[in-house]
């Protein structure tokens, strides 16, 4: 299959068209604002529907009623749009509701700036939404690797009945890059959404009874177990959607923990430090929730130090921590504000943790 040169918005876009994508709802907001322009004109082409919505509040509710009634519904938006569809995705998790959400995101916080910026990261993994709600989050580096996992994320909501989130940083969104696109899954029918879908609300037609999708349960048992339930799913998801790829952990003095844009400039600055003499490994989390606290046991006995290399002021060194479990010092790369660090100053930074752990 031959590749095409595609911006990474456009790509984003064209991966859940032909991942079967059947309905879009957005609202413009940079960086992302060529996956709704995208969509309008290409997603009515392949027979689904483009709406843009009055806001994002709007949107988020206008997908919900779409994927309720058995759509593939893909909606995307960056940070400050995302905080606003955050009580939607709450109500979407505990009505059991597939649908795939992109974040491009950017600085914050407020409307902060349209630069690249990695610090939604407890947004997506936390979540801004009430209860016990939890949403897998997937973290691409590459735009191949976002429309690889675009496509296949729809399957993932469909055999979860639940939200999951691509988290990509605005660099990756306006970026150009060549990428292999996958075939067209087409759209489901009407009666194959009925069979494979038997909760959807589809009309009544040959059905007994109605369905219903709601997250409303004023007894307290009758909640207590729908929660349970979740969390049984939840629980599965965690064991199957485990993602991480590694780099020269068994010889390495120097373990970076990075995602996304990021984890490429970490990789060019295990390079340089290469040069200097000193080993430098990577883990690569690509599902932020779960997160592989699995691949930190694969770090070698040289390491002296692990550290968390983030687009923002520490929020996945959390989890880097809680992972690392105090088998050694962690610390921290960052920047901020939408600033990205070169892999010069990475590796310098990088040197001069490590002679402080020494």
């Amino acid at each position: 299959m031959s590749k095409v040169l595609m911006k990474g918005n456009e790509a984003f876009a064209e991966a859940a068209i032909r991942g079967g994508c059947n309905c879009y709802f957005g609202y413009p907001i940079t960086p992302q604002n060529e996956v709704p322009e995208y969509m309008s004109h290409e997603l009515p082409k392949a027979g689904g529907k483009f709406v843009q919505a009055e806001s994002e509040l709007a949107a988020v509710n206008m997908a919900y009623g779409a994927a309720a009634s058995g759509g593939r519904v893909f909606i995307s938006t960056s940070s400050p749009g995302l905080a606003l569809m955050q009580e939607g995705l709450g109500f979407i998790c505990s009505c059991e509701v597939p649908l795939v959400a992109m974040n491009v995101s950017r600085g914050g916080p407020g409307v902060g700036g349209i630069q690249p910026g990695q610090a939604d990261y407890f947004q997506v993994t936390r979540g801004g939404y009430n209860g016990d709600a939890k949403i897998p989050v997937f973290a691409p580096s590459t735009i191949q690797e976002s429309v690889d996992m675009i496509y296949e994320c729809f399957d993932i909501a469909d055999k979860y009945r639940n939200p999951v989130i691509i988290f990509a940083d605005g660099m990756l969104g306006q970026m150009m890059e060549p990428v292999e696109l996958p075939p067209h899954k087409g759209l489901a029918t009407p009666e194959e959404i009925r069979e494979k879908k038997p909760w959807a609300i589809t009309g009544k037609n040959n059905h007994e009874g109605r369905n219903v999708v709601k997250s409303l349960r004023l007894q307290p048992d009758v909640l207590e177990k729908h929660v349970e339930m979740l969390f049984e799913k939840y629980a599965e998801a965690e064991k199957e959607l485990v993602r991480y790829k590694t780099m020269n952990l068994d010889e390495a003095e120097i373990v970076f923990v990075a995602f996304g844009t990021m984890s490429r400039i970490c990789a060019e600055a295990i390079e340089l430090l290469e040069e200097k003499g000193v080993k430098a490994g990577m883990i690569r989390p690509i599902s932020l929730w779960p997160f592989p606290k699995k691949a930190f046991d694969e770090i070698g006995s040289k390491a002296k130090i692990v550290i968390s290399t983030e687009l923002s002021m520490g929020q996945m060194i959390e989890d880097v921590k809680m992972a690392v479990a105090g088998r050694w010092p962690v610390g921290l790369i960052n920047r901020t504000g939408g600033i990205v660090p070169s892999s010069i100053e990475v590796a310098e930074r990088a040197l001069k943790a490590l002679e402080e752990v020494k």
